[in-house]
């Protein structure tokens, strides 16, 4: 592959650099810009991460809430023009790496130890 390095060296220059640590378990609130109709603003999301996928330009996060009694998961590239902003708000101790048995349990069984 000749084209390697020309394609390392161009997803290096649209990494965000600004980026906080992130890690398994933490509660975080990520903006995200939705457009409608002709406006754009940033809603924010606002959940646990349950997953996280690291792979330079392409490094995604799953963060998981509970809406109106509802797990609703998402998977957000972090290196992505749409995400606006992330903020740290909360971080738990976790022995594992990916967090899906938190799928399984509702209410007070999802909380995670700070």
């Amino acid at each position: 592959m000749k084209f390697y390095p020309l394609v390392k060296s161009i997803e290096q220059l649209q990494l965000k650099l600004d980026l906080p640590l992130i890690t398994i378990g933490d509660t975080v609130r990520v903006g995200v810009s939705i457009q409608e109709g002709k406006k754009e603003r940033v809603q924010p999301y606002e959940g646990t991460v349950i997953a996280q996928h690291k792979a330079g330009l392409s490094t995604t996060i799953t963060v998981r809430r509970i809406f109106q009694g509802v797990g609703v998961e998402r998977i957000l590239l972090l290196h992505s023009p749409s995400v606006q902003n992330i903020q740290v708000l909360r971080q738990a101790k976790v022995r594992k790496a990916k967090l899906y048995y938190l799928r399984d349990r509702v209410g007070k069984g999802t909380r995670l130890k700070s």
